[in-house]
């Protein structure tokens, strides 16, 4: 018997004895009153063994048999041995008509030794990784949301570019929430002060990298990384949060110092936060930078040909019709009618808008000039007639 009968045992006969009355019974052994007379009268008639389940050791109703036991662990070998259970009983159920649960085909798989259960496999080691050896070789970029200003401004968030050799802080920008025109502007205002590094080093959200399957993005890219692949710096996207642990802890500093910072000097808005941080970073970074191991500096100039105007526009591809128009944001656009332009119907074209709000369709590397079509301002005739003949 088990330690859980043999405590089942004692607490019935008490019960039989008279030492223990029906309902404090029936609480110690998790049962209503009316099973528990029901176990007493059985361990009467038969003693100890009335208590014992009267199916123990016989097989289950829901068991699986074992041939077909026997045919899924063949197909799993032969076939699924790398699965998952879920994806392996889709398989079976589609491609064999085996229909089994998951759970069925995990307890399978566990008992024949091809999945390991998650609690079971050995804990991921993320060992420390060597910073790299020279400034603007990998720059760490994340946004966190954090109530910066406390009561005396709504939740915001920082825009942080930390460099990975030295630990410095290159970059700070309070904006409302992370966005791509965010990182636009934050980004623009780091290669305008540093240069462009080698490579930014960010997490897998939507800004930096294309999460769907089948994306609008035709060639791949976001338009953040649309940006820096133009200006020829890498993008690297980190698989887990200790990976990038040093902005992590950066986050973390930060919410702690620089929340106290901005309340002392009674700071509360964006834009006085803004105009703070460039001293908040000249004097944190001359506290805790670190040497790099290499005294060369990675950052490059912008050549000439590079065009931070265009390269931080928001840019969408829009068809020219055969009409010479397109259609963008709700509005339509009249492009000039010239022979150049004609030659364009039918093709696709870049429509950019600038983070100020223009709007300029571009084709050949040159401005298209056009004219709005709002349609709200058309005269209904019908209501003209109407008034006349009135």
């Amino acid at each position: 018997m088990t330690m859980r009968q043999i405590d089942r045992l004692k607490v019935v006969q008490a019960l039989a004895d008279g030492h223990l009355k029906t309902g404090i019974a029936a609480s110690r052994l998790g049962l209503t009153p009316r099973q528990t007379l029901r176990l007493l009268r059985r361990y009467q008639q038969h003693g100890a063994a009335g208590l014992l389940n009267r199916r123990q050791g016989q097989p289950a109703n829901n068991r699986t048999p074992p041939g077909l036991a026997a045919r899924v662990l063949g197909l799993i070998r032969d076939n699924y041995a790398d699965f998952g259970p879920t994806l392996a009983a889709e398989n079976l159920r589609e491609r064999h008509g085996i229909d089994l649960a998951k759970e069925t085909v995990r307890r399978l798989m566990i008992d024949a030794g091809f999945w390991v259960p998650r609690k079971q496999r050995p804990p991921k080691v993320h060992q420390p990784r060597n910073r790299r050896a020279c400034l603007g070789e990998l720059v760490q970029i994340d946004g966190s949301d954090h109530a910066w200003l406390e009561d005396r401004a709504p939740a915001c968030t920082l825009l942080l570019y930390v460099d990975d050799a030295t630990g410095r802080l290159m970059q700070l920008l309070f904006v409302p929430t992370e966005s791509t025109p965010a990182y636009f502007t934050a980004t623009r205002a780091y290669v305008e002060r540093h240069g462009k590094p080698m490579a930014f080093y960010s997490d897998k959200a939507g800004i930096f990298r294309v999460n769907a399957r089948d994306s609008a993005e035709g060639r791949g890219y976001t338009q953040f990384g649309r940006a820096l692949f133009e200006l020829n710096i890498d993008i690297l996207c980190a698989n887990s949060s200790p990976a990038k642990g040093r902005i992590e802890r950066m986050n973390g500093t930060l919410q702690d110092r620089l929340v106290k910072e901005l309340r002392l000097r009674g700071i509360n808005s964006l834009a006085a936060a803004n105009a703070f941080a460039p001293h908040f970073i000249a004097d944190y970074n001359a506290r805790f930078a670190k040497v790099p191991r290499n005294n060369y500096n990675a950052h490059r100039p912008l050549r000439p040909d590079e065009n931070l105007d265009l390269i931080f526009a928001w840019r969408k591809p829009r068809c020219v019709s055969k009409s010479l128009t397109i259609q963008y944001d709700k509005m339509l656009y009249l492009l000039a009618d010239t022979p150049e332009h004609r030659k364009l119907a039918g093709r696709y074209i870049d429509v950019y808008h600038y983070p100020d709000g223009r709007i300029e369709p571009r084709a050949n590397g040159a401005a298209l000039p056009y004219t709005t079509y709002d349609r709200l301002s058309e005269v209904d005739q019908g209501a003209i007639s109407w008034t006349t003949s009135a």
